[in-house]
């Protein structure tokens, strides 16, 4: 099973009057609801990955702290407007959606998503949002750790040049990840709901060649 990570599409990240907002996230924003409309259609779990912080910043990233101090103290709990944890547009959730909230830079890191996605038998994340050297790849790298397929949609992310852009999407490829736009990806689905991901396919070889689930023959 397969599960589609939207991660912090807020208006913090894409209104382009936020001071955190990432230069490249707005364009993004139809690619990833058509490609959450065809999961939804699909029948593959949609999981909404929001930021908000405390008002008093005291579970704000110590390495973000002043500049999210500075700048208006954006995307805090039931913030309102341009800078705020709201998610942004119609990028919104529906019904039957999950929404996770974070509170730094990995949408595993400290929230109920891991326990999620094994209770619904998912073994692969499909990763989308904003932005790809924070938490896209914290998120990635984080799914990977946790013995999940990763697969990244390269023009559903987004960073703030496309100089990072590349060289991050370059790095995903070279560790290993699976890379794809969002046409390529809609037009692979079917084999992603229904083919043998890569992590069964790795957890398969590690029975066979360890003999676990094997049953032992007693000599009588």
């Amino acid at each position: 099973m397969i599960a589609l990570l939207i991660v912090d599409m807020i208006n913090a990240f894409v209104n382009s009057d936020s001071p955190l907002c990432v230069r490249g996230a707005r364009e993004t924003v139809p690619k990833i609801r058509r490609l959450a409309d065809e999961c939804r259609t699909k029948g593959v779990p949609v999981f909404f990955i929001t930021r908000g912080y405390r008002e008093d910043g005291s579970d704000v990233e110590v390495s973000r702290w002043k500049y999210w101090s500075d700048h208006g103290r954006p995307a805090t709990l039931n913030s309102r407007g341009k800078s705020s944890a709201e998610f942004y547009g119609q990028l919104k959730p529906r019904k039957g959606d999950y929404v996770v909230l974070k509170k730094k830079w990995s949408a595993f890191f400290r929230t109920e998503l891991d326990l999620l996605l094994r209770k619904l038998d998912v073994d692969t994340v499909v990763i989308t949002g904003t932005q790809t050297p924070n938490c896209i790849r914290a998120t990635a790298f984080d799914a990977d750790m946790n013995d999940f397929g990763t697969v990244l949609i390269s023009d559903c992310i987004s960073s703030s040049t496309e100089e990072v852009q590349q060289a991050n999407i370059r790095d995903f490829r070279n560790v290993g990840f699976t890379v794809m736009d969002s046409e390529e990806f809609a037009g692979k689905i079917g084999r992603f709901i229904n083919g043998r991901s890569a992590a069964s396919a790795v957890k398969a070889d590690v029975m066979k060649r360890t003999g676990v689930g094997r049953e032992k023959k007693i000599k009588h």
